[in-house]
């Protein structure tokens, strides 16, 4: 068994009959989808949003009951994965395109479980370049505004616009586009959310601050847990 699969299957015990949960987007998080697959064809009653389309194909085509947030606007548990893990459950996520669902959906839960591979835990967020989701609108002008924050942090401008396999900017499922920024170290996430916050054609951006509140991590032959701390 993979440390992703490992930690996806540990995630089932979180899970109780009746829950309102969240299915985040992404490898592992389709691994744990998988997994709460079986569960619901055996008898398992869950209410599910997704973060994404292609969270909710799967799920349906699981037999998962999938609602909408306007619907079911309060939530038990998001259980979903990250690019980045630190040692206060700060997260750097969006990778997968997702990060403005993902954050909406974990905001509406009473908690948030993370789920990943040993790879993934870092001593300082930044090594995997930070997703930020912009408006199209305006493009030059926020990715001016993009750099100049790039520049007010300490490092090097560093950032490129997310393209698709096929060759086009990738467009996520809200219609916006993704700017990958590379900062190498993030050394103070709060300060740099509130910046990126600050340009008005931001929408959302992949820091995950005080969000999640447990993480499961696998490993080769075993799965360790995370509690969130007090900063």
């Amino acid at each position: 068994m993979s440390p992703k699969q490992r930690a996806a299957e540990a995630a089932l015990a979180w899970v109780q009959p009746g829950m309102r949960l969240g299915l985040g987007t992404g490898s592992t998080a389709a691994l744990f989808v998988a997994a709460l697959g079986v569960r619901v064809k055996a008898g398992l009653k869950v209410r599910c949003v997704a973060t994404s389309r292609a969270t909710q194909a799967q799920a349906e085509a699981l037999g998962i009951e999938i609602t909408t947030l306007d619907d079911m606007p309060e939530l038990d548990l998001t259980i979903d994965g990250a690019d980045e893990i630190d040692p206060a459950l700060r997260l750097v996520k969006g990778g997968g395109g997702a990060l403005l669902r993902e954050k909406i959906v974990a905001a509406a839960s009473r908690s948030m479980l993370v789920i990943s591979d040993d790879s993934k835990l870092v001593n300082q967020l930044g090594n995997f370049p930070l997703p930020v989701e912009v408006n199209s609108f305006g493009l030059g002008a926020t990715l001016k505004r993009l750099e100049s924050v790039m520049t007010g942090h300490g490092v090097p401008v560093s950032l490129s616009l997310r393209h698709s396999a096929d060759g086009g900017h990738f467009v996520t499922d809200g219609g916006h586009l993704i700017v990958d920024c590379a900062f190498g170290a993030i050394k103070d996430a709060a300060a740099l959310s509130d910046d990126l916050f600050a340009i008005p054609g931001v929408v959302e951006h992949g820091l995950f601050i005080g969000l999640a509140s447990r993480a499961l991590i696998g490993h080769v032959d075993t799965t360790s847990e995370i509690l969130a701390t007090v900063a």
